[in-house]
């Protein structure tokens, strides 16, 4: 049985649709220049993080969130940037007794700005920085399995990549829903192995009803 839900949080959550736009800004190219080179990045199976050496060779991504921010231009996202399926989703499923978690590759900063918005809406929010590990490390989905009162084979993960988020959590024994959005999601799912995946889906909505006879059937 699935006891408790883990979710990636960019574009599984946030849509990142307006921070790719603020990237392309601080690097003054035209926001859809940045957007088409970021989508051939990600389908030729890249590191997204290429796709700031094209426009800045030597780019650190590290270095250039820090100047952001002492610019007064940090990386943000608020209650407008959320997928309108996600409040819904969370009340559902904790209503169904599922225990639910946050954790992806966020900063210390992102992670301030999620426990400010899902202060009651879920049990754990752990972040890449928080750990010290970054998926898709199988030590980062280690800390998955330590902090939730499940065993692996119990917890589903939801994300929006293969190489990430499914199939780095199949590998540590869990359960997996592939969702199809954003960049990753959109063009991953015409890989092959994105039939791993526990479940496929278009929507948090709908992860409720497939919890329900997943677990219906395996009682």
């Amino acid at each position: 049985m699935i006891r408790a839900v883990v979710f990636d949080v960019g574009e599984c959550l946030v849509d990142e649709t307006r921070e790719y736009g603020t990237w392309a800004d601080w690097l003054q190219v035209p926001r859809h220049t940045f957007v088409a080179q970021f989508g051939a990045v990600i389908a030729q199976g890249r590191d997204y993080r290429e796709t700031f050496q094209v426009f800045r060779p030597g780019f650190d991504l590290y270095e250039e969130r820090e100047k952001r921010a002492a610019a007064g231009r940090p990386e943000t996202f608020g209650e407008e940037d959320l997928y309108p399926d996600v409040r819904p989703a969370f009340a559902q499923l904790r209503a169904d007794g599922l225990w639910l978690a946050i954790a992806g590759n966020q900063t210390v900063r992102a992670g301030v700005i999620l426990r400010a918005l899902f202060a009651t809406d879920v049990d754990l929010i752990g972040t890449s920085d928080d750990w010290g590990a970054s998926k898709p490390d199988p030590l980062f989905f280690e800390r998955v399995a330590e902090v939730a009162p499940a065993e692996p084979g119990e917890i589903l993960y939801v994300g929006d990549r293969l190489d990430n988020d499914v199939l780095p959590a199949a590998r540590a024994g869990m359960r997996t829903a592939l969702i199809r959005r954003g960049p990753w999601g959109w063009i991953q799912q015409q890989d092959a192995a994105a039939g791993e995946a526990t479940f496929r889906i278009d929507s948090l909505a709908e992860l409720p009803d497939l919890i329900g006879k997943f677990n219906a059937a395996g009682s």
